[in-house]
């Protein structure tokens, strides 16, 4: 909004927003999370009731300050304006989901997922094309609309679910959503994509750092699903704004197994009656911490690597 009163985008409004966004943040965290709800402890996760009597739902936090900042600092289109809001949105039901009583069931989160993931997907296809390129070999090709707007769904939902259950580490995924959008950022800035969403990228990584000043091991608070939740919209936000849908199964990998396979054999065994990974505990997170003997944070640290690997190896292709 600043750059927008400016009439261009001023790199000192652009500098100050990097420091607000984490300096809200933190401030905030600090005097708001007595007046957070308290965690029950999770019954089925390793360690779980470690966490019980935290605060949680401290995404509210540190994704208000963001959408905040974006409208203060960054510059605001009809399309950026209405993927803050479904950020917002995700973050709004999964802090009601933190601070219910009974936590909502699964079908209910899912149908809200799918009606945001809906609107993601209209919004990206009236705004931009529908040519996508397999980045990291320089292949583009055109999707029809309407076949787009279903995988685009696929995509939003599935990044939202992969996120959050990735959530059950202090820092875990926080730092892998950081790794993921600063890959972004990185293959953003070589492919010259000129729109708005990289310095968005820093706001909301500058954000989640603000967050992670408290929830390093051990954690002071948690963010619950208010904030995995908008950080799984959020990153396949910024996938699909790099014009390389697909590059989401190489930048968020580390995310999409651990988070991802406990849904799959869910699935399978709810509706399919198959068992997989029958000596598996998911998410993964939890098996290598209860059968391998892994710390939190090992845990955080080795599957920080790994991405951190999977990422430089990606930029590599696209460079070449």
């Amino acid at each position: 909004m600043l750059n927008m009163i400016a009439g261009s985008v001023l790199p000192i409004t652009a500098f100050i927003g990097v420091f607000f966004a984490f300096a809200a943040t933190c401030i905030l965290t600090s005097f708001l999370n007595d007046w957070l709800p308290r965690d029950m402890g999770r019954e089925f996760a390793h360690n779980g009731k470690l966490s019980a009597g935290k605060p949680r739902g401290a995404g509210i936090i540190f994704i208000s300050v963001f959408c905040i900042a974006a409208l203060l600092f960054g510059e605001m289109s009809v399309e950026m304006f209405i993927y803050l809001v479904l950020v917002f949105v995700e973050m709004l039901t999964g802090f009601m989901d933190d601070a219910a009583d009974e936590p909502w069931g699964e079908y209910k989160k899912g149908i809200l997922d799918f009606l945001v993931a809906a609107v993601a997907a209209l919004n990206y296809i009236h705004f931009n094309s529908t040519y996508v390129e397999l980045a990291t070999i320089g292949v583009k090709f055109y999707i029809p609309p309407v076949l787009f707007f279903i995988l685009t769904i696929i995509l939003v939902w599935a990044a939202i679910n992969v996120t959050n259950c990735s959530d059950g580490v202090d820092g875990l995924s926080g730092t892998l959503t950081i790794i993921t959008l600063v890959t972004i950022y990185v293959i953003d800035q070589i492919r010259g994509n000129e729109t708005q969403f990289p310095y968005i990228i820093l706001l909301f990584v500058v954000c989640i750092l603000g967050y992670l000043w408290y929830n390093a091991t051990p954690s002071r608070l948690m963010m619950g699903d208010a904030g995995s939740r908008a950080m799984g919209i959020f990153i396949s936000l910024a996938v699909l704004k790099t014009g390389s849908p697909f590059l989401f199964l190489l930048v968020a990998l580390v995310l999409i197994l651990d988070g991802g396979l406990g849904l799959v054999k869910v699935a399978l065994l709810r509706f399919l009656k198959i068992h997989i990974f029958a000596n598996t505990t998911m998410p993964l997170h939890d098996h290598v911490r209860k059968k391998i003997g892994w710390s939190n944070t090992q845990t955080v640290f080795r599957f920080a690597i790994i991405q951190i690997v999977i990422s430089i190896a990606t930029v590599y292709l696209i460079l070449i």
